[in-house]
């Protein structure tokens, strides 16, 4: 990986990361090379604001820095973006989580490997996710949580959708800062990732469409 990008990028130099990042891409640089540098980075400002080094103005600038690489990046990965897509996938930061770096970068790639997927964003109530997955009829749901406080509303989301009668029709897997094997058991979801290549593992597992 890059150093130099994951050094700009984790001291939230934006034009300066956006600058390095064009250089790379002449350089021929494998997307996927930038992208891990970039999730490189973003794990180095979660770190900083876990010890109040950082706070939640920071966040967001680091989500806009991520926003900008995706898009000098994402045009070189269209590949599998185009054509049939090979499932549908549900993606959320549950309420009371207002983290949305791990679940953009997830988003992205699952877009890339040729998922249809419906983003909600950040903090996004129980019933939303019900309804949206009713509506929307994935095969996998996504649920994000950085913030070890929101680990209850995780789990009270995966009840409710059971509540709905809905937990049957897709698998559930969830991500963040501190989840575990430990979490997934106590909010019994179906898999738990520690990166975006791990989400796109579970779904090419669990809808198909690999490779």
């Amino acid at each position: 990986m890059d150093q130099k990008l994951i050094e700009l990028m984790a001291d939230l130099k934006e034009e300066e990361t956006s600058a390095r990042v064009r250089e790379l891409v002449e350089a021929k640089t494998d997307p996927l090379e930038i992208l891990a540098a970039a999730r490189a980075a973003m794990e180095i400002v979660g770190k900083r604001f876990e010890t109040f080094e950082y706070f939640i103005p920071d966040l967001v600038m680091a989500g806009e820095i991520l926003t900008a690489i995706s898009g000098i990046v994402k045009p070189l990965m269209t590949k599998g973006m185009e054509g049939p897509k090979k499932g549908r996938v549900l993606i959320a930061t549950v309420a009371g989580d207002i983290h949305d770096i791990g679940k953009d970068i997830v988003t992205f790639m699952l877009e890339v490997s040729g998922y249809e997927v419906l983003d909600l964003g950040i903090d996004v109530p129980i019933q939303t996710v019900v309804e949206k997955t009713r509506e929307f009829q994935p095969q996998v749901v996504g649920l994000s949580a950085f913030l070890t406080l929101a680990f209850d509303s995780m789990k009270q989301t995966i009840e409710a959708l059971e509540a709905a009668g809905l937990r049957k029709n897709f698998k559930i897997m969830i991500g963040g800062g501190q989840v575990d094997e430990e979490i997934r058991q106590y909010v019994k979801a179906d898999g738990y990732g520690r990166d975006a290549i791990a989400a796109v593992n579970f779904c090419k597992e669990w809808i198909g469409g690999g490779s």
